[in-house]
């Protein structure tokens, strides 16, 4: 059995090791057009703000891993085209300009997402970079020795842990984002009226609501300033983080995709072609929440999907369970945790719910110490069901978010939640545990 692997950072590296542990004898050949694999990318602010020093622990796996199980390994090779009727991949490598075309019985695509460019006026000026990549973040980090003041452009999770980093390192930093809230994806209204008061207390500009209309720059070509229809802002340095785009116009109009380009997939990894599986940033996955297929770009996701393939390549074997979308944030200090639908999230989606918000502390107050915790959850009218849940506090509560990605993906109820059965011990929690409260909150609310 002939598989050729498109793509190899989560989602490819994760289906290469499955296939050849579940079927050792496949002739398994990878085309990777960069010059490595399975880069963690959620850790780039870290490595760009020093925590991590060596970035060799940024990568968990290598092709000479990959090669000592048994696959062909082609580096900076770039798949040029893909004849789905003669089952043909052709590439190229990119150091000799050599063409390659391979015969394959099963085809993995797992090419991944990139960057959003918008289209703005200057934005091919110098020092205005982009976050995905090991490359990308060598070069954030080498400009950043020399710039002062950085603007970055979205405030999602990649935007806002680089705004910390930045402004960690004594930079003067702006935060520019459309929406009137930052992390709006994962968060709800008081999460993040708590968070953006902390990135104004450490110095950071933010101008939210605002799009970029336009980038200047000097007579080097280097951008100078950021201009929105309100506020400019000076730039040595701009960071583009607005979003991801599905990296699969190699199958455009061979296999079924949402209109974002994301590759439609059935619940054992397969595209409407069953020869060819998707996994990771270029696939769509199944929201739990909604009961969607939705495109939801994330790590774990694509490790999942990854491994799905490697099972279900010769026989469907093992189903997917779909997604929560589920995340967790450090921010200066501040824990964050999310799962499911927002209270902003359910209504763009049609749906009728409750949302309780409540603060408790995460253990009793006769100890010496204790923290708050803002934590809300997302229920379905008449049902109960729970949708969504999100937590902040300076207590590491991030493991509540798996807490009610667990619930959520198993259809459970607030009922089920509120005498959930979670151990006391006052070093830790309470005779009820913050998650038994919110329910018994939200039972109570609901009413």
């Amino acid at each position: 059995m002939k598989v050729v692997v498109v793509g190899c950072t989560h989602a490819g590296t994760a289906a290469v090791k499955n296939i050849l542990a579940n079927h050792p004898n496949a002739e398994v050949t990878v085309f990777e057009r960069n010059d490595n694999i399975s880069f963690l990318s959620c850790g780039i602010a870290l490595y760009v703000g020093g925590v991590v020093k060596d970035p060799a622990g940024l990568f968990y796996s290598n092709p000479e891993e990959l090669a000592s199980l048994g696959a062909e390994v082609n580096m900076e090779h770039d798949v040029t085209n893909i004849d789905t009727e003669a089952k043909k991949v052709t590439a190229k490598d990119l150091k000799t300009n050599k063409e390659t075309t391979v015969d394959y019985d099963k085809l993995v695509v797992t090419t991944g997402s990139w960057p959003i460019i918008p289209p703005i006026k200057g934005i091919e000026s110098k020092n205005i970079l982009l976050c995905k990549n090991y490359n990308q973040a060598n070069v954030i980090i080498e400009q950043a020795k020399e710039a002062k003041k950085v603007v970055v452009v979205g405030g999602g999770y990649i935007g806002i842990e680089l705004v910390e980093a930045f402004a960690e390192s004594g930079k003067q930093v702006t935060l520019i984002d459309g929406l009137s809230r930052i992390l709006n994806k994962y968060l709800d209204e008081p999460f993040t009226s708590v968070l953006e008061k902390e990135l104004i207390d450490r110095g950071v500009t933010l101008a939210l609501g605002e799009n970029v209309s336009e980038f200047v720059a000097d007579e080097t070509g280097a951008v100078t300033k950021v201009i929105t229809p309100s506020q400019e802002f000076d730039a040595d340095m701009v960071i583009l983080c607005v979003g991801f785009r599905p990296n699969t116009d190699l199958l455009k109009g061979k296999v079924d995709m949402l209109p974002s380009g994301a590759i439609k997939v059935n619940d054992y990894m397969q595209s409407s072609d069953p020869d060819i599986f998707s996994a990771g940033d270029s696939t769509v996955v199944h929201y739990n929440p909604t009961g969607l297929d939705q495109y939801i770009p994330l790590a774990t996701n694509a490790v999942r999907q990854g491994m799905l393939v490697g099972q279900n390549l010769v026989e469907q074997k093992m189903k997917y369970r779909g997604t929560q979308g589920t995340s967790g944030l450090y921010l200066f200090g501040w824990t964050i945790g999310s799962t499911g639908l927002t209270k902003e999230s359910a209504a763009l989606n049609g749906i009728d719910a409750n949302v309780t918000v409540i603060e408790d502390n995460y253990r009793p107050e006769f100890m010496p110490t204790t923290e708050k915790v803002l934590m809300e959850i997302v229920s379905e009218k008449g049902t109960n069901k729970i949708l969504g849940a999100q937590f902040l506090s300076k207590y590491d509560i991030t493991q509540s978010a798996n807490t009610l990605s667990i619930a959520i993906q198993n259809g459970m109820t607030l009922e089920d939640l509120a005498l959930q059965d979670f151990f006391f011990q006052p070093h830790f929690d309470r005779p009820w545990n913050y998650l038994n409260i919110l329910a018994q909150a939200a039972l109570a609310e609901a009413k």
